[in-house]
């Protein structure tokens, strides 16, 4: 297993998390506003922030090709937020910040290093997918040059609703115009949203 790579960017210090992040886990992982359109429950105590780091965050249970950022101002190396990617075919690419750092484009600055990252290493593109009542959410990655391709309904677990996604791509190899259609093919109701072309 590789070891995660640090980034820096002007004001941004991407790295792993680790141990010491549990406060910090258990404080935006148990956001009610951050994990409002996320998959999966608010972790409402330390014991859940352990289990929550044990297995979504910590290096050693990485899958080969996936990403787990702690993002943390430079001067304050405390994580105030986070940028994922799958290493599943999807390369999804997700992200959380605290509400009392939203409208900086703190977000924006973060993904677009690791988009950086994923482009010098070779890969063909990178998804990114938000819920329709999110609206934000599809602002970042239309900031980070990603484009809409569709829409589609999935109930979504454990929170067990119906949700409808936008999917977002950004491909790397110029000329190649491929698009993730694993959601559209899993997905009885999907469609283009002519208005988001």
């Amino acid at each position: 297993m590789q070891p995660m790579p640090t980034l820096q960017t002007g004001r941004l210090l991407l790295r792993g998390f680790t141990p010491d992040d549990l406060p910090a886990v258990r404080q935006i992982f148990g956001d009610e506003t951050v994990n409002r359109f996320l998959p999966w429950l608010p972790v409402r105590t330390m014991k859940d922030a352990r289990a929550f780091y044990a297995q979504r965050l910590v290096p050693a249970a990485r899958p080969e090709g996936a990403y787990r950022f702690a993002v943390c101002l430079r001067e304050q190396p405390v994580p105030i937020g986070y940028v994922t990617v799958s290493a599943e075919d999807s390369r999804d690419l997700g992200y959380g910040l605290l509400p009392e750092y939203w409208r900086r484009g703190i977000v924006t600055e973060a993904a677009a290093a690791v988009i950086g990252l994923l482009r010098q290493e070779g890969a063909a593109y990178v998804t990114a997918t938000h819920d329709v009542e999110n609206p934000r959410s599809g602002a970042v990655m239309r900031r980070l040059g990603m484009q809409y391709c569709y829409s589609y309904q999935e109930q979504w677990m454990p929170k067990n609703i119906p949700v409808t996604f936008r999917l977002y791509q950004l491909n790397f190899q110029t000329g190649v115009n491929i698009i993730y259609k694993k959601y559209w093919e899993q997905s009885i109701v999907h469609f283009v949203e002519n208005d988001l072309v």
